[in-house]
C-alpha cells in the first residue's frame, strides 16, 4: 500500500481532454484536480499540493510557460514534478521552458491517454500493481 494517495493536477483548456486525462489518472489511483488556465492552475496547485502536474502550454488568461515561471518562483512550487502536455512540437516550444525544470515534454497527438498515465507513473515512481 502507498503511504499516501498520489495527487495530480491537470491544467488544460480543452474540457474534453481535461476530462479524459482526469478519468484515466483517477482510474490509475490518483486524486485529480483540474484547472482551465494558468491562473486557475496556480490556485489549484497551491490548494492541493500535487505530486505531479500535467500542464498544457496554449491556454487563455495565463499560458503554461507563464504559469510555470510563477510556480517555480514560489517555495511551494519550486520542486513539484511537471509534465508538459501540448500539441506544440518541442522545437517550437518557448525558450523559457528550458530554464523551468520540466520532467517530461509530451506532444498530445503522439501519445494516448494511457501512455501519458504510464509516463506519469514512471516519473512519480509509482509501481504498477
Amino acid at each position: 500500500m502507498a503511504a499516501h494517495n498520489l495527487k495530480a493536477v491537470v491544467i488544460e483548456d480543452d474540457h474534453d481532454l481535461q476530462f479524459i486525462y482526469k478519468l484515466k489518472l483517477e482510474r490509475a489511483g490518483y486524486t485529480v484536480a483540474t484547472a482551465s488556465n494558468g491562473e486557475e492552475g496556480l490556485e489549484v496547485i497551491k490548494k492541493h499540493q500535487p505530486d505531479i502536474i500535467l500542464l498544457d502550454l496554449m491556454m487563455p488568461v495565463m499560458n503554461g510557460t507563464e504559469m510555470l515561471g510563477h510556480l517555480r518562483s514560489k517555495d511551494w512550487g519550486s520542486d513539484v514534478r511537471v509534465v508538459i502536455l501540448t500539441n506544440i512540437s518541442k522545437d517550437e516550444a518557448p525558450q523559457a521552458l528550458r530554464f523551468l525544470r520540466v520532467d517530461r515534454y509530451i506532444v498530445k497527438a503522439h501519445h494516448t491517454p494511457a501512455q501519458v498515465v504510464a509516463i506519469v507513473d514512471e516519473i512519480v515512481g509509482k509501481n504498477g500493481t
